[in-house]
């Protein structure tokens, strides 16, 4: 291989950048082509008037078999959301926290409105049946939807309703919860594990705490790539790049018109209104659920009960999140949320200050069952040129990682190194 560029990787987002990693590391130069202004891909975090506006509302889940290798968490100076959730339903709101987490709330937790006691004692051995198991095991279990799976354990229609398609719609971007039962059982193992969090610095220091440990590399932002093969890449400039070995690490969507393949996965979609507030309208970092499904709100938090650092002193920034695509213009679903919110929270949502509307049609692939039959899809499509991406592992940010892994993997297989 030449000395410089041996690896071709198209896409800085997380993907790429961790396979960029594991080449590395192996003493492999990589050279990173980036149509956009900086890298992190989907995880990008905005500074506007000092608030710090992550595009859509994300957060890391420490216990993430595959950011544990490759995060130094304690770099990232990680703030870390309650475990659980305060429901808004019927009118009031109910808390439902992890009893096993937050052990001084099990009163609190065993009265809840949002569930039946029955519900309670599945969720704990829920808990205890997947703890008992090796993650990656968790992709080979029995797969139907994540709705019939609770069905199926005998979960209320309450708890259901008012829980789990709130919570797990956000976490999904899919209030249906079509979604594979692998992925709700996975990021369930995940969530009673460790902790969700965001880095003091945005959800968008994650890609740059990947980026600045890379050994043997070279990002080109603001270049595009037009073709890809198995011996280089042709940028939009018209200039050729060879390389032993290329790596597509964009999005789905960005991926099929390179490769010239089809898009295997839908995608699904969010809209995340910031809100600049004097006050907090919740004084704890936890996800506010919409209990009773009448949105558009599906959930919010206020980021700065869990991280001081995403506003400026004084400052309170608030994300509300809308799951889905809307039939309103953005100006009409601002004034929903308002009205919602309003509705929870009283007049001093008036003195909330609209920051940003950030509408992300291609948020995050689609995971119906069966579509998790094959939980780590193949990254070599010929010797010489490998794809990675949320779309070939479990759409995550933990998916992101591990196929990144596998792809440089993948090509030092390949070629003995």
């Amino acid at each position: 291989m030449n000395s410089h560029g041996e690896v071709v990787i198209v896409g800085a987002g997380i993907a790429g950048l961790c396979c960029a990693r594991v080449l590395n590391l192996a003493g492999i130069s990589t050279t990173v082509f980036e149509a956009g202004d900086d890298v992190g891909g989907r995880v990008r975090t905005d500074k506007l008037e000092g608030f710090l506006l992550d595009r859509g509302f994300q957060v890391l889940l420490t216990s993430y078999p595959e950011a544990r290798k490759i995060i130094d968490m304690e770099a990232l100076g990680l703030r870390m959301f309650a475990h659980g959730a305060l429901i808004r339903a019927e009118g009031k709101f109910t808390a439902l926290h992890d009893p096993f987490r937050h052990p001084t709330k099990f009163v609190e937790a065993a009265l809840s409105s949002a569930g039946t006691m029955s519900d309670k004692l599945k969720v704990g051995s829920l808990r205890s049946e997947l703890k008992a198991l090796d993650p990656s095991a968790i992709w080979d279990r029995p797969e139907t939807t994540t709705l019939e799976a609770l069905k199926s354990r005998g979960f209320s229609e309450k708890i259901i309703e008012r829980f789990f398609r709130p919570f797990y719609g956000g976490v999904f971007l899919d209030r249906s919860l079509q979604t594979s039962s692998r992925m709700f059982e996975f990021t369930f193992r995940m969530f009673a594990d460790g902790d969700a969090a965001v880095p003091d610095a945005g959800m968008g220091a994650l890609a740059r705490h990947i980026h600045v440990r890379l050994r043997c590399n070279e990002t080109r932002l603001r270049t595009p790539v037009d073709r890809v093969d198995a011996n280089g890449v042709n940028l939009r400039t018209g200039q050729r790049i060879m390389a032993r070995a290329t790596v597509v690490a964009t999005g789905q969507s960005a991926a099929a018109q390179l490769l010239g393949l089809p898009a295997t996965r839908a995608w699904c979609s969010t809209t995340c209104f910031y809100f600049a507030a004097p006050r907090p309208p919740v004084d704890e970092a936890i996800l506010v659920l919409d209990g009773d499904n009448r949105g558009p709100v599906n959930h919010l938090a206020v980021l700065t009960n869990a991280a001081k650092s995403y506003a400026p002193a004084g400052q309170h920034l608030i994300s509300a999140n809308v799951v889905g695509q809307q039939a309103m213009n953005e100006e009409q679903l601002l004034a929903a949320v308002r009205a919602q919110l309003t509705e929870w929270f009283g007049t001093e949502v008036a003195a909330w200050r609209h920051l940003k509307t950030y509408s992300i049609a291609h948020a995050l692939p689609e995971q119906p069952a069966q579509s998790l039959a094959e939980a780590r899809r193949p990254v070599r499509l010929q010797k010489g040129l490998y794809i990675c991406g949320d779309h070939i592992d479990q759409a995550s940010l933990n998916g992101a990682m591990e196929s990144g892994r596998r792809a440089a993997e993948a090509v030092m297989e390949d070629f003995k190194l």
